[in-house]
Formats: C-alpha cells, sequence, structure tokens
C-alpha cells in the first residue's frame, strides 16, 4: 500500500513518506500514520454470528448500529468493517445535505478532561486553525445578524407600545419603528426585501439589552402591585380580626374603624436607644408613645413596644452620678412576658389595663384596638389559647410593691368609667379612685366597613391612624364694607385679601411609605389642601404634594 501511494501522490506538497509510513498536511498541523496494518484493519468480517451478539445488546445505540436483516437469503459476500462504516458515512452525508447546515466549532482546552484546566498553547492552535479569526473578521465586514421582519418584530415589540402586542402595518415600516425607538445610527442596519440586516454587534447587544430592561420594568410593576394587593388583603384581615374582639364588648371610635394597621409608629429601625433594650433581631409588632398613669394617676409617657415574646416598657430618667450625670437617657421600666390578662371600659376611652402577676399597668393608648389585636395574636401563638379580655366600667389595678416609705405596700386602686360629653377623655382623680368621663360613640356592634375602605384607596387617600387633633380656633375674617365719609367723594375701594390657606404644624417627624405621601420634620408648616375624614390629608410642602397622615399634624 504505501509503495503504491508513493507512486500515486508522491509529489503532492500535502504528503510526506517514511520508511513504516507516511505523513499528511492536514488544516491542524502534520499527522503521521503508521502503514502496517492499514489495510487489513477494516477487512474483518462481519460474520452473523457477530451481529446478532450486537443486535441482542440491551443499549439501543449500539442495536442501531446494526440493522442488517439476518433472515432474509443473502448471495452476497458478507460485510466487513470497512464497508459499514463506507456506508454510515454516506448515509450521514446524504443526511447533512437535506438540512441547512450551522457550523459548531469545537475546542479542546485540555487533555486531562478536568474542569478549570487551561492550556493556552493548545487553545491558541486550535483557533489559529479553525479559522475563527477570519470567520468573524468576514462575518464583521458584512452583516453578521440577519432575521426576517417578522420574527424581528415579534421578538422585539415589547420595545414600544405601538408594536405590542402585535404591529399593525407594514411589517419593514414596524422594523424602522423599532430601530428609530432605540436610536440606531443608519449605518448599523440594511434593510432588504424581507430580512433585516445588523452590522455590528454592540447594536444587537443594544436591543437585547433594552428588551431585557422593558421586561425587568414590567416585572416589578408586576411585583409591586402583587405586594399591595397582599398587603391590602392582610391589613384588611387584620382590620376585620381586631374588630371581632370588640365587637358587642365596647363602643367604637368613629375614625379607628376603617384604617390600617402601621405598627412601628416609633420609626425602630432609627431608633437605636429603644433597640438595645431588645433581642438581637427581636421582630417589632407594635411600637408607640403612651401614657403610663402611677399610684397617684400621674400620667408618665412611656414608649410601648410588643415584640413576639415580651412587651416593654421604656422610659426616661436623668442620670445622677458617673460621666454621664445630669443626661437624660433610656431606661427598661418593665419586661413583662405574654402570659397576662387585658382589661378595658365598654365606652370609647383608650384606656387598657395589662395585668400581671404582680402588678397592673394603666396605658392610654390611641391605637388600643390594634394593639390588643397584635397581642392576642401572640399570645394564642405562646400558649395555644385565647387572650383573656374583660370589659367593665369598673375596674380594680393592682400596685407595685415598693421598699420605702409609708406607702410601700402593694394595695390597689379603681378606674370607674362614666358616659359624659365629648370625645375628649375628662380625668377626676382621687386617692384612691380615678374617674373618667368621655362621650357616646359609635355602638358596641359597628363593623368596619370594605366598602369605605376601597373608596379610600380610590381617591388617593388611606385610612390610617387617627389622633383627633384639636380643632383651629375660628378665625374667619370678612373685608368690613367702606363707607363713603359725609361730604366726601367716594373712596378708593380696599383690595380683596388674599384667600387665607389653611396650615397645620408637624407635631412628629414623618418618612412618606409610598410615593404618594408627604415626608416633613418635626415643627415644619404644612398647607392643607384637602381635608378626608380617613385620617389622611392632602397637603403641599416646599412644592411638593403628597398625603399625610393627620394625627401628626395640628392645625394652626
Amino acid at each position: 500500500m504505501l509503495q503504491k501511494l508513493r507512486m500515486q501522490i508522491n509529489t503532492h506538497e500535502h504528503f510526506n513518506s517514511w520508511n513504516q509510513g507516511f505523513i499528511i498536511h492536514h488544516y491542524a498541523g502534520k499527522v503521521s500514520y503508521d502503514a502496517e496494518g492499514f489495510c487489513e484493519r477494516n477487512r474483518d468480517v462481519l460474520f452473523t454470528d457477530l451481529i446478532e451478539l450486537m443486535q441482542s445488546s440491551e443499549i439501543g445505540f449500539i442495536r442501531n448500529l446494526f440493522p442488517e436483516n439476518l433472515n432474509a437469503d443473502k448471495k452476497g459476500r458478507p460485510s466487513t468493517a470497512g464497508s459499514k462504516i463506507k456506508k454510515q458515512a454516506n448515509d450521514l452525508v446524504s443526511t447533512l445535505m437535506k438540512c441547512t447546515p450551522h457550523y459548531i466549532r469545537c475546542i479542546k482546552p485540555n487533555e486531562t478532561k478536568k474542569p478549570r484546566d487551561w492550556e493556552e498553547s493548545r487553545v491558541k492552535h486550535q483557533v489559529e486553525y479553525l479559522g475563527l479569526k477570519e470567520n468573524i473578521r468576514v462575518r464583521r465586514a458584512g452583516y453578521a445578524y440577519r432575521r426576517v421582519f417578522k420574527k424581528f418584530l415579534n421578538r422585539y415589540a415589547i420595545l414600544t407600545k405601538e408594536s405590542w402586542p402585535t404591529w399593525r402595518g407594514d411589517e419593514k415600516q414596524g422594523v424602522l419603528h423599532l430601530l428609530r425607538s432605540v436610536n440606531m445610527d443608519q449605518d448599523q442596519f440594511q434593510l432588504g426585501r424581507s430580512k433585516i440586516f445588523v452590522k455590528a454587534p454592540e447594536s444587537l447587544f443594544l436591543l437585547e439589552e433594552t428588551r431585557e430592561r422593558k421586561f425587568d420594568g414590567y416585572a416589578r410593576t408586576i411585583q409591586k402591585a402583587w405586594r399591595k394587593y397582599v398587603a391590602r388583603k392582610k391589613y384588611v384581615q387584620m382590620r376585620e380580626e381586631a374588630s371581632d374582639l370588640l365587637l358587642n364588648r365596647k363602643e367604637r371610635r368613629r375614625h379607628s374603624l376603617n384604617r390600617n394597621f402601621i405598627g412601628d409608629y416609633l420609626g425602630m429601625d432609627d431608633r437605636p436607644e429603644l433597640r438595645q433594650f431588645l433581642g438581637k433581631r427581636e421582630k417589632i409588632d407594635f411600637a408607640d408613645k403612651v401614657t403610663k398613669y402611677d399610684r397617684r394617676f400621674k400620667g408618665i409617657k412611656r414608649d410601648l413596644i410588643l415584640t413576639p415574646k415580651s412587651i416593654y416598657l421604656i422610659g426616661r430618667e436623668k442620670m445622677k452620678q458617673g460621666p454621664e450625670k445630669g443626661q437624660v437617657t433610656e431606661v427598661l421600666k418593665d419586661d413583662s412576658k405574654l402570659s397576662l390578662f387585658c382589661f378595658s371600659s365598654t365606652l370609647q376611652d383608650d384606656f387598657i389595663i395589662l395585668h400581671e402577676q404582680e402588678y397592673d399597668s394603666l396605658l392610654d393608648c390611641v391605637f388600643k384596638t390594634e394593639f390588643i389585636s397584635l397581642l392576642a395574636r401572640r399570645f394564642e401563638e405562646k400558649t395555644q389559647r385565647k387572650l383573656p379580655l374583660k370589659f367593665s366600667n369598673t375596674l380594680e389595678i393592682k400596685l407595685k410593691k415598693e421598699n420605702w416609705g409609708f406607702l410601700s405596700g402593694g394595695g390597689s386602686r379603681q378606674v370607674l368609667f362614666v358616659q359624659g360629653q365629648g370625645d375628649f377623655p375628662v380625668l377626676k382623680p382621687s386617692s384612691k379612685s380615678l374617674q373618667v368621663s368621655i362621650g357616646p360613640g359609635l355602638p358596641k356592634n359597628t363593623r368596619p366597613s370594605k366598602k369605605s375602605f376601597t373608596q379610600s384607596r380610590s381617591n388617593g387617600s388611606r385610612t390610617q391612624p387617627s389622633r383627633t387633633a384639636p380643632g383651629p380656633p375660628g378665625t374667619s375674617h370678612r373685608p368690613s364694607a367702606n363707607r363713603p365719609a359725609p361730604g366726601g367723594g367716594r373712596p378708593k375701594p380696599a383690595p380683596k385679601p388674599k384667600p387665607q390657606v389653611p396650615q397645620c404644624k408637624a407635631l412628629y417627624a414623618y418618612d412618606a411609605q409610598d410615593t404618594d405621601e408627604l415626608s416633613f420634620n418635626a415643627n415644619d408648616i404644612i398647607e392643607i389642601i384637602k381635608e378626608d375624614a380617613s385620617g389622611w390629608w392632602t397637603g403641599k410642602l416646599r412644592g411638593k404634594q403628597g398625603l399625610f397622615p393627620n394625627n401628626y399634624v395640628t392645625k394652626i
């Protein structure tokens, strides 16, 4: 065989021979072949027993390599391995010729078959001889990306409102509309009869990036709407659960029925001086300023914090010694677990009594309904039973024992609730009792209205916690009519006074929790544009208009 090769192609530039074989110059380099056994290797005859053995394999791929029908009568010579390879190669070429070719270049990074093992010289050699650089150069010289108008419109239809979901009109004009929307240069593309040709990969990347940003924006919009829906559903459920606790047991305030529960009214994320008394990563269910009454019924401001584990009452004291002497610092006044009882009256007041084993705490909490509902939920989770609630107009308070003075004994006090007038409670303390009088509220069987909640949302005003702000003084001034002086001419008419815009002063700082809300600091003056019974007013501050809670301000 080697002698015949030398006689036929010895003069070929890609052929070299040596004593035991020959060398062929392939596109990827020189490959040497050993001539010994070269012809005999593929002359092995495939006898019937070998074919039957292969066809009996459990692997389908091996069975498909030997599709011969052994039952048919054959008079010719049996097939060999070489003839079988030749036939299969011809069949493969015939199949490929019927298809549209897509060339895939495979680069082998190493010989160890291990990940992250990179042989740079081997990779460079393959890139050079596979013609990848020339291929890329040729593609960039022309228009590398081409696509039918219809497919191009379907893929990038989301880029504009006019093309989404389908383009109505000429497909070529639709493609031009999409290209203009991303400001693609005219020299970066060409339009044929039915296809678009894009020259630089950067132009294609621009289209893809814009498309991804559109999808990302719409996905965020859907997520925001879904979260808002889930939050509204959650707050409605919490409001109904809280209403069920007080249903037919306590009168309700008008503005406390249809409002959302915020929970954290102190901004605990920005209050490290309060966070220091809580456990690490302890969740805040409720936090607000309350008034706690002592044994002499003197009101003291406290920070009430409810967590899944405890109820905290935090006060402030002036340091009497140490390096911080004279400074006011936060002090933990009470840390009680959730094993307690809760008492309240049947009127619309805000007083609640937390009953513990040793002593009770009389609190005036504006958001009592929200606090009681959250306390009942945490109590049930911890003890697997309902929170004991008692509603009566005569309540008894057990005092805390002290170790000094003639008042060292614990003792008790009484709180009497009587019906009076007005929405603000009137307190009449005595030595061992406190009388609280307040006007009638809504009936005990009043429930929150879903309709009013929906309307308040659609009108852009959310039902939020509302403290009734003191009414503004009646300062309505009317221009007095000027009468002419006796014997004089007609006087010059007085200029019309500018209409007075109602204003309010911020009592506390507020950070907007939504895009339609207004942020302000304490003592800021806000112009009132619209008042709403839901508790959210529309105002204007520093040129920006938005919603703000009326319980954070007072009219001026």
